[in-house]
């Protein structure tokens, strides 16, 4: 989806609802679309802060604005990729927060991204296991384990309102990048599957325009990666044995600057097939197992 034309609201406190402001962060790109958006929850003398977004002066600084004279109790994190977490430090200092939220993970990964790469800084003060819940004198925050994306991925459900703040596993704009070493599709696939047997009445992405029908899009995520797959398969039939022979086909419409980091997604694909016994690999090459 290309990006839409300017102005965008970055930097400004947007009031979503009640309990809910989402502030833009001016790191806008190809694969953060707008920017980073960066959420304060809480509409009394306490908040919480979700994605404090990437260490820019300007976008800290539009933060602490859209808190005001509030307290920042919490700043959470749904996971460690450098447009989301590394603004945490610097937020924890100026207001004395903790960070509490995803747990750390920094892995070298020299391969082809279509994201941003992980945040080696990130130190949460505590982290969050599924279920768990951090609260203000108006909000009920509860972390829903999402691995897939990340293995370290949250969502953050709002339990008086019914809206989830997905980060990067749910978004409206795009599908969610799974690269491996860390990026698994069988998780991704499960963790859609969790979501979609909920019942959240908006999601709140880190990336565009907020999602008004969560389970409607969930269906349709699952149903086009179980869509990759049959044509991963149906080339693997046909006698193509190589992710590089893969992409240009399945990736026709797409720029081929990023076609490298197409073949991570079918790459994740292939290792969850391969995990089913559905094909083989010998270094390089693929095989479909009868």
């Amino acid at each position: 989806m290309n990006i839409p034309e300017r102005p965008w609201p970055t930097g400004l406190a947007e009031q979503l609802e009640p309990l809910v402001r989402r502030v833009l962060a001016p790191n806008p790109s190809p694969f953060t679309f707008t920017g980073t958006e960066t959420y304060v929850v809480g509409a009394g003398t306490e908040v919480a802060v979700i994605d404090p977004g990437p260490d820019e002066a300007e976008h800290i600084a539009a933060i602490l604005a859209a808190v005001g004279s509030a307290k920042v109790i919490a700043i959470c994190c749904t996971h460690t990729h450098r447009d989301h977490s590394p603004a945490a430090a610097p937020l924890s200092a100026a207001t004395g927060a903790p960070i509490i939220g995803c747990d750390r993970l920094a892995l070298a990964d020299d391969g082809p991204r279509a994201d941003a790469a992980f945040d080696t800084s990130y130190q949460p003060d505590r982290v969050l296991r599924d279920g768990e819940q951090l609260s203000g004198p108006d909000w009920t925050l509860t972390a829903v384990a999402t691995p897939g994306h990340t293995s370290n991925h949250l969502c953050y459900a709002l339990e008086e309102s019914g809206a989830l703040f997905t980060g990067d596993h749910v978004m409206g704009w795009s599908t969610s990048v799974v690269a491996p070493p860390d990026g698994d599709m069988a998780a991704y696939m499960a963790s859609l599957d969790r979501l979609y047997k909920r019942s959240d009445r908006v999601y709140y992405p880190a990336h565009g325009a907020q999602v008004d029908k969560p389970q409607q899009l969930v269906r349709g995520m699952i149903g086009h990666r179980r869509q990759r797959e049959r044509q991963i398969l149906k080339l693997l039939d046909e006698g193509l044995h190589e992710i590089a022979a893969m992409v240009p086909r399945m990736y026709k419409g797409v720029d081929q600057r990023l076609w490298p980091a197409a073949g991570r997604s079918v790459l994740a694909h292939l290792i969850e097939l391969e995990q089913q016994g559905r094909v083989a690999r010998r270094l390089e090459q693929w095989t479909l197992l009868a």
